[in-house]
């Protein structure tokens, strides 16, 4: 079963998700980050530009098959369909990702505003109807 795990109050998300994606790749998995496209879009030249020591590769989902093969990050619209699923899916996208039942791990990135809460609360009662247990990061009490 998969595992899940909410990170919540993530003052700003892309920044996390690069630190969260350097660990996925430097622990030799693979990982797949779901979203909208100008967030993936975002996401993609910060993983070029937030660090000047750490190279991580990736590519979009549309990318050929030989570099979908190598890359151990990539983005896409969707979970559901792909043929290059990896280890890990992190969700920064307001829905369920469908088909993230095919991933060990489930990482859910939270920010600090109402509306993204709001959508996570909706995720996490999905996830718990079904079962499954979740694991709560919550950034603002690390902060105290």
């Amino acid at each position: 079963m998969t595992e899940i795990a909410f990170h919540f109050n993530v003052p700003d998300k892309l920044p996390y998700a690069c630190r969260l994606l350097r660990k996925v790749y430097q622990s030799g998995s693979r990982a797949r980050v779901v979203g909208q496209v100008d967030t993936l879009a975002a996401l993609d030249q910060a993983l070029w530009t937030f660090s000047a020591q750490d190279f991580i590769p990736h590519c979009h989902s549309g990318a050929d098959a030989a570099m979908l093969t190598h890359s151990p990050i990539v983005l896409a619209t969707t979970a559901a369909g792909a043929e290059d699923a990896g280890d890990v899916l992190v969700n920064l996208g307001a829905a369920v990702p469908e088909g993230f039942e095919r991933y060990a791990r489930l990482i859910e990135l939270v920010g600090q505003n109402q509306d993204d809460r709001t959508d996570a609360r909706q995720r996490w009662r999905h996830y718990a109807d079904r079962g499954y247990t979740i694991t709560r990061h919550d950034l603002a009490a690390r902060a105290i």
